[in-house]
């Protein structure tokens, strides 16, 4: 459902469809990503009244706000895999985080198709996708134009070419939050004394215990998110310079939730639910809201619907926007798996209502160590009150914790878990086990299943048994070398290249020293004297060596 904010209208789905001619790049528009790190809808458009985004609120006032966004995972690398493919991490192999999975060989970066239809695409610059093949820690070739601190749409050779360009800002990453007194102020210098957030004002969630150490973080990450908003309305500002921002679609999105303990990590809605923001001069009617649910997942092929480029058929996201657009989901599916170090393994599903929660190793505790969890200052914090409300041991002890933070330290967790969102939007009420619940519990654990079939959940299987099904013993496997043909015509000669490696991307560059890897889509017709370099990459492989071709 589409509401605008003044008044109560439904829209109807025509009106947000695009109609284009393929090919007509006139009526094709540019598009512009603004991802950051680790951050809820703790935004005042969101209706958070502690906030200060005034860049973003008044950029939601131009577009669309997504009131039930959630990302697939609640942590970043497996997030990212779901997001640059339009698949569950969980059906590819790459929901551990830092896992290096192998994804099927028909899944590729939804990039490759928009730089095939002529789009220009850029990164700056993180990626993250937990598949990429060492030594490098970047994305082959064929997925970006420019994955670089210098990329950006002002550098694509032709102004009239359109772009997909993605800016990722970490300054509301988790490890900012407890950065040193130095950085911290570095990040947050152009905040204003009256943009600061006052600790003693915040509102602080009912599983935290309440004290300074915890209201200290919770005030920190609220002013890095002021400084990302300040950061934010950068780019919109040099789209305005450029005279862009009438025929370019700016969305704005998380890739999971805040970078504080029992949210990021935990598919609890602090995990997982995102801000998620998207103007369209001329398509989307300013002030709008949707209550529609939407995943992550359904990123790319949106993107590929605004554009114009079909959606492949085996992409699991779904358009949200554009003529490819899909009717609202009934569902979101969201997991946990390994963390760094630590084995763990939950699954849940979410309507508009209700979060069910699978707990597939309930003989382990919430609480497990996980190092770089246990640097934050709340996490510590929450260990320290925890020990002594255990012990009663510490002369400063004055009062016991409450139920609601003592959940995350029980020694073993549910097998399921039941939360009715609307009244109880922390997830502290357990209702798997109420009587009047049953009907509710049962429709969640269905469709869970049923989802868990349908897309193949590789979770199940032990992380060993995935990662020699991927690699069989532990060797990178790499990418066929290309394979140039040619005909030759006169001063001209037409030049087609292939790969055996099922799945294989190829790269191609026409000048001997270098004029930048471009994405071989199809027959390429070069005058003589010519070059040809080409290699081949396939995510998860190892690129191929390249192979050289002179046409004199």
């Amino acid at each position: 459902m589409w509401i605008l904010n003044t008044s109560i209208v439904i829209l109807s789905m025509t009106v947000l469809g695009v109609t284009q001619e393929r090919g007509a790049s006139a009526a094709r528009p540019n598009i512009l990503w603004i991802s950051i790190e680790d951050t809820s809808p703790d935004l005042g458009c969101y209706g958070d009244d502690y906030a200060r985004t005034p860049n973003l609120d008044r950029f939601a006032a131009e577009g669309v706000r997504f009131a039930n966004a959630f990302s697939v995972a609640p942590v970043c690398a497996p997030s990212r895999s779901g997001i640059i493919t339009g698949m569950y991490p969980t059906s590819i192999g790459s929901m551990h985080m830092r896992s290096k999975a192998v994804p099927p060989p028909y899944v590729k970066a939804f990039t490759e198709y928009l730089r095939a239809a002529g789009y220009y695409c850029t990164n700056n610059v993180k990626t993250d996708y937990n598949f990429e093949a060492p030594p490098s820690n970047r994305p082959p070739d064929t997925v970006w134009d420019d994955s670089s601190a210098r990329a950006h749409w002002r550098n694509r050779p032709d102004r009239q070419q359109p772009f997909f360009a993605v800016f990722n800002l970490t300054v509301t990453h988790e490890g900012q939050i407890r950065s040193s007194p130095e950085q911290f102020a570095k990040n947050t210098a152009a905040l204003r004394p009256e943009d600061r957030h006052d600790p003693a004002k915040a509102k602080v969630p009912p599983y935290y215990p309440d004290t300074p150490i915890v209201r200290n973080d919770w005030a920190r990450y609220y002013d890095l998110v002021t400084a990302m908003d300040v950061q934010f309305a950068g780019f919109l500002k040099q789209l305005e310079e450029d005279g862009l921002a009438g025929n370019t679609v700016v969305f704005f999105w998380a890739d999971h939730g805040r970078g504080l303990s029992r949210a990021k990590r935990w598919v609890y809605d602090s995990g997982i639910h995102v801000p998620l923001i998207v103007r369209w001069p001329g398509k989307i009617p300013p002030g709008s809201v949707s209550d529609d649910l939407v995943s992550l997942l359904d990123l790319g092929p949106t993107v590929l619907s605004i554009a114009g480029v079909p959606i492949p058929s085996h992409m699991q996201g779904q358009a949200f926007l554009g003529d490819q657009r899909k009717a609202p989901r009934e569902y979101i599916f969201a997991h946990r798996d390994r963390m760094d170090e630590t084995y763990d393994m939950m699954r849940a599903v979410r309507d508009k209502r209700f979060k069910y929660i699978r707990n597939f190793f309930p003989g382990r505790p919430y609480a497990q160590y996980i190092a770089y969890m246990e640097e934050m200052p709340t996490m510590k914090e929450m260990r320290r009150v925890y020990k002594e409300h255990r012990d009663a041991l510490s002369p400063n002890y004055d009062k016991a914790m409450t139920p609601a933070q003592l959940l995350f330290f029980r020694p073993e967790k549910p097998q399921e878990e039941l939360y009715d969102i609307t009244i109880d939007p922390h997830e502290i009420n357990n209702l798997a086990d109420s009587p009047a619940h049953q009907i509710v519990l049962k429709r969640m654990r269905t469709a869970l299943e049923r989802w868990q079939k349908e897309t193949v959940d590789l979770g199940l299987l032990p992380e060993d048994q995935l990662k020699e099904r991927m690699r069989p013993g532990g060797v990178w496997a790499r990418t066929a070398p290309p394979v140039i043909t040619e005909t030759v015509a006169g001063e001209f000669v037409r030049v087609k290249i292939t790969c055996a490696t099922a799945g294989a991307s190829i790269a191609y560059m026409t000048e001997e020293k270098g004029d930048g890897w471009k994405l071989a889509a199809g027959e390429l017709a070069l005058k003589r004297p010519a070059v040809v370099r080409a290699k081949a990459c396939r995510l998860g492989f190892l690129d191929s060596e390249e192979i050289l071709k002179r046409y004199d």
